[in-house]
């Protein structure tokens, strides 16, 4: 931007804190087209100020002095193809969080306004968006979920393709002549509406169903997937805008679980087999056709339990007690007994467990099935149980309650495919890390597990958590895939009852319909929602190293056969990944850069060493670490005023330039502050904090071979409610860095 407007509020305690005037002469060093003070910015008075300028063509750029980016959001939203806008948080960043009238607190006001300048004079407005975008969903998979996210995007007003692998719509649950109970007063069954919906989506005049069908192939973006599908009639292709998958989920393979019987004895089943007879109308015992007095069913038999399925299946006890009242129903003498963990029956169905629990004919006992066996009648050998250790219980018929295992693409050769790309870029030596290059290189073109069949450079199919469950954010998108337009929803998304994947099926339609919408008017979704700057590439120096490629987590790059990335934009979350991964600096936002962060630092005053005003750089995440050092300020927490605060978008688009420039201008120390990540806690960005990591032990090790000392640069993982960690962590690394002394490069 060349014409800069300065916006200064004196309210929120701002102009009792600070010289204004001093402020506001910054501003006129820095040759900004206006300068202008208010005493509440955020007022309608306020907010014409700069909306009048805009409309006068005085500025093409706001800076904004005042509250926090996440602060009145709503009140300082102009139009973006006029004015960028940079908000300097003055009110959290100094006032609220330093002593007032002082000199190091007016220091920083000022240095924070040097660096907004920066950044807003090095912002381009966005090119144009100009694509034309499918409206069409596609649904992979005519379950429940399947055909829940089908109604629901109709329903929207999109058209959609459901493809189905089978000959009929319905998934496992067709199979079911009952369900579990929906209404007042939840304590009996309920018919199964499977049927209905079947019919509802089978004719409905927005939904398409191609049924006998797989799908060979899936290229493009966002609002330009190019699908092929194979029918038993031929192949066709289509476009669509964005996908859902809800390809359900498959019954653990009992086979493993000779322990409990299962094909040691006929009469050993799986409750999967059970539903089956109950469905035709029969209940005989498989070894002589007879029926059974007693039938015992085991849960949890594979599930939650490291040999097998670590987590529970969430299913198993609702579709054991719905077939429990379902022989008490239609086969009044035979007695059962439910040898269960725990019985897991939230909600309502808590009061269908107490009806089915107090059937005469009923039997549930806590304990676990250490043994089936018996020659004619089983027996059950329990240990743990309410009953006591060690105690038999027989029956005629043995069902188990086996898990659910997603049906997604081969869980093992997704995950030994990402595992051979993080070793690609993690490995010890290069040596190690071409090995897990070329690794990754085959296991990426495997055959024969894919559904999604994806032309990704990263892979044919959506990345697999370690229990073969397709991968997304599970604490903030829990919709979202690695695969940005593509969403999962039903047993294949987590592990979940009926009325769950319902309600899932019109989540993940929801977002999907979002995300056509908010590509349509070419904006981000998904954290970054609404941002409308595409990646550039300056493509003439890239020297086809594939670190972009290898580093995005969204599948946004793909790469020609010399390695050169082929950006699909309308994939791209715009984190900057690439962007800190780029050893040339070829990558830049029209509104964050190398070049932009790099002369923000610049900007920053750096006091000689004789001054004895230490300079700390602070890099944070602007999705965890920036509204916790907004919490922090909220609740007046002190903190270092030798800080200085540059947002990043996150922690893996720092790129190695930023700490060179930092020390090379004599700022003591850097710190670096993003979200958690791992299983338990995810970066928002997937793997950016992870990422971070990595390559800031390089450069320490560098550090150390250029005689500076690796502590002054320190990486630091922080969730959204840990806020009142940040004025310790800034007071311990700027201790750290007293000890270390002035930064031996200060003053060249």
């Amino acid at each position: 931007m060349e014409r800069i407007g300065t916006f200064i509020c004196t309210g929120c305690g701002i102009g009792e804190a600070l010289d204004v005037e001093a402020l506001a002469g910054v501003a006129r060093e820095l040759q900004c087209a206006t300068c202008t003070t208010h005493p509440a910015l955020c007022s309608p008075e306020g907010v014409a100020l700069v909306r009048e300028a805009v409309a006068a063509g005085t500025i093409d750029g706001a800076l904004l002095v005042a509250c926090s980016p996440r602060a009145k959001m709503a009140e300082f939203t102009f139009d973006a193809d006029k004015v960028a806008v940079e908000r300097v948080a003055v009110r959290e960043q100094v006032v609220w969080s330093h002593p007032p009238k002082d000199e190091d607190t007016q220091m920083l006001a000022e240095d924070l306004l040097r660096m907004g300048h920066t950044r807003l004079a090095k912002t381009q407005f966005p090119k144009p968006f100009a694509e034309t975008i499918e409206r069409t969903v596609l649904v992979v998979g005519g379950g429940l979920a399947g055909m829940e996210a089908a109604r629901a995007a109709a329903a929207l007003g999109h058209p959609v393709v459901v493809v189905e692998a089978t000959s009929a719509l319905g998934g496992a649950l067709a199979a079911s002549r009952d369900a579990l109970p929906e209404a007042p007063p939840f304590d009996s069954l309920h018919p199964n509406r499977i049927r209905d919906l079947v019919e509802e989506v089978s004719h409905h005049p927005a939904i398409r169903v191609v049924t006998n069908a797989r799908l060979t192939r899936i290229a493009g973006q966002p609002g330009q997937f190019s699908v092929d599908v194979q029918t038993d009639t031929g192949a066709e292709s289509f476009t669509v805008g964005a996908i859902v998958q809800a390809t359900g989920a498959r019954p653990y393979d009992a086979g493993k679980l000779a322990h409990l019987g299962y094909g040691q004895h006929p009469d050993v089943i799986t409750s999967q087999q059970l539903e089956a007879m109950l469905a035709s109308g029969t209940l005989r015992r498989p070894s002589d056709g007879q029926l059974p007095s007693r039938i015992a069913f085991v849960q949890c038999a594979g599930s939650r339990d490291p040999e097998h399925l670590p987590y529970c299946s969430a299913e198993c006890c609702g579709t054991t007690l719905r077939q429990v009242a379902a022989i008490h129903r239609d086969f009044p003498s035979v007695e059962t007994a439910v040898v269960y963990r725990d019985m897991r029956t939230p909600g309502q169905l808590e009061r269908f467990y107490a009806a089915v629990q107090n059937h005469p004919k009923s039997f549930f006992t806590r304990g676990e099935v250490a043994a089936v066996g018996g020659n004619g009648r089983l027996s059950l050998t329990l240990k743990d149980s309410l009953l006591g250790n060690n105690v038999a219980l027989e029956a005629d018929l043995v069902v188990l309650a086996v898990g659910m295992v997603p049906n997604a693409a081969d869980g093992e050769a997704i995950r030994a495919l990402h595992d051979a790309q993080r070793r690609a870029q993690t490995g010890e030596s290069e040596t190690q890390r071409e090995e897990a290059r070329k690794l990754a290189e085959k296991l990426a073109a495997h055959e024969g597990t894919e559904i999604l069949n994806l032309v990704y450079r990263q892979g044919p199919d959506l990345p697999a958590l370690k229990y073969g469950f397709p991968d997304s954010h599970f604490i903030c998108f829990p919709y979202e895939t690695r695969r940005t337009g593509i969403y999962a929803a039903g047993a294949v998304h987590a592990p979940m009852d009926a009325a769950q994947a319902a309600e899932d099926g019109w989540g993940a339609a929801m977002k999907a319909v979002q995300c056509i919408e908010a590509i349509s008017r070419g904006e981000a979704v998904h954290p970054r929602s609404g941002d409308r700057g595409i990646p550039d590439f300056f493509l003439q120096r890239c020297t086809q190293c594939k670190r972009c490629t290898e580093e995005c987590p969204f599948g946004t790059l793909n790469e020609d056969e010399k390695g050169t990335p082929q950006l699909n934009p309308l994939r791209c979350r715009r984190c900057g990944i690439c962007m800190g991964a780029c050893p040339e600096r070829i990558i830049s936002f029209p509104d964050y850069s190398v070049d932009a962060v790099a002369s923000m630092i610049k900007a920053m005053s750096v006091p000689e060493e004789f001054e004895e005003k230490p300079r700390i750089l602070a890099l944070m995440c602007e999705n965890d670490a920036l509204p916790a050092l907004d919490a922090a300020a909220l609740a007046r927490k002190p903190w270092n005023p030798w800080v200085r605060v540059i947002p990043i978008r996150c922690l893996g688009s720092t790129n190695i330039v930023w700490i060179a420039e930092a020390l090379s201008r004599g700022i003591d120390g850097v710190i670096l502050i993003g979200c958690k990540y791992g299983d338990d806690y995810q970066c928002h960005y997937v793997r950016g904090s992870e990422l971070a990591h990595t390559r800031l032990s390089n450069v320490q090790e560098t550090l150390t071979r250029l005689a500076l000392e690796p502590e002054r640069i320190r990486v630091v993982e922080l969730a959204h409610d840990e806020f009142d960690r940040i004025p310790q962590l800034f007071d311990e690394f700027a201790s750290t860095l007293e000890e270390l002394g002035p930064n031996p490069l200060k003053g060249f």
